[in-house]
């Protein structure tokens, strides 16, 4: 009778075994294929729309000649887009009367140029109706205008729908010009970025522009002890005093460009921020953390590693938060 109870005690305990065992296999697969990252694939319109890449680079070409501040906008844009809802196009829609949109919202005045995607995605409509999303055409544009410029290329991983919501009071939640490392830090990591990829994304701005409105707290009455920002370097900081004189800052031309190569993507931002000539308090903030100076310092002396960090930065950004429920919008101004 014991050897039977023991031989059934053993026999239950096997069981109970191989039922955790497979839940936790099933929970191991779970895990790995979540929706959002499976959502997303590198071909995912070659059979579907196999011309979309090259129309979307097309039209970015064609912007660019006629506009030297598409290739900051277009980035811009794509930033902005996945940090409020995910990369969902939702930058894109229009304001109604009942709704102020995020295009509307105040960090979104200086992005622009959403003509480049309205003329793409006319003529994705008629290539291949109803099947590229905006959000894959401003992901696609992005890579885009950084290879245009000089930069790395990277294949975008595609398959994003769009979003039918859009809230100008959410752009509150886009990383500020006048943010300290901990509050980049803290706003990175809730989309999924490390520290590392919080600086490398910053590079972006080698192709950036500012308006004045931007930077101007650091050149006049900046605290109780300094008129100007102490940690700018002198010389820049006269610079850009002529470029934005408080009588007459407000123009849409009134600002500069965020590193002295204006419209090449390199490694000049870097070497910027070493030199103390970081036009927003967040960029020259990177110099003077001990979590972020040693990735500035490698990416000013190496613009390779920072060209292939960029490029997988890039791809972790445009896999958060990705739709895989949600629209083709036909327009990119509106829903369907």
């Amino acid at each position: 009778n014991k050897e039977k109870l023991l031989r059934l005690k053993h026999t239950k305990l096997k069981m109970a075994f191989s039922k955790r065992l497979v839940l936790a296999m099933i929970f191991t697969v779970f895990v790995i294929a979540k929706p959002s990252e499976a959502a997303l694939n590198a071909h995912y319109y070659d059979r579907s729309c196999p011309a979309a890449e090259k129309v979307i680079l097309e039209t970015v070409k064609k912007a660019i000649l006629h506009d030297p501040k598409v290739h900051a906008r277009l980035l811009r844009m794509f930033f902005h887009d996945c940090f409020i809802r995910g990369c969902d196009a939702s930058i894109l829609l229009d304001s109604t009367k009942s709704n102020q949109a995020e295009k509307d919202g105040p960090p979104n005045i200086s992005v622009r140029s959403f003509y480049v995607i309205d003329n793409a995605k006319t003529k994705l409509e008629k290539v291949c109706p109803r099947t590229v999303s905006c959000a894959d055409v401003i992901a696609i544009a992005a890579r885009d205008v950084v290879t245009l410029s000089g930069g790395p290329y990277w294949s975008v991983l595609k398959g994003r729908k769009d979003g039918r919501m859009s809230r100008a009071n959410e752009t509150i939640n886009l990383p500020g010009p006048t943010f300290n490392v901990s509050q980049l830090i803290q706003s990175f990591a809730a989309r999924g970025l490390s520290v590392k990829d919080m600086v490398t994304l910053s590079g972006g701005h080698t192709i950036g522009f500012s308006h004045c409105s931007s930077f101007e707290a650091r050149l006049h009455n900046f605290s109780k002890f300094h008129d100007i920002d102490p940690s700018m370097n002198f010389a820049f900081t006269q610079s850009l005093k002529k470029k934005c004189p408080i009588s007459n800052n407000r123009g849409k031309n009134a600002g500069t460009f965020l590193d002295s190569t204006t419209s090449v993507f390199d490694n000049d931002y870097y070497k910027q921020i070493l030199s103390r000539k970081g036009v927003f308090g967040s960029d020259q903030a990177l110099l003077g953390d001990y979590r972020t100076r040693w990735i500035v310092e490698t990416y000013a002396r190496d613009q390779k590693a920072f060209f292939r960090e960029f490029a997988t930065s890039m791809v972790k950004l445009g896999n958060f938060g990705v739709k895989e429920t949600g629209e083709v919008r036909v327009n990119p101004r509106f829903v369907n």
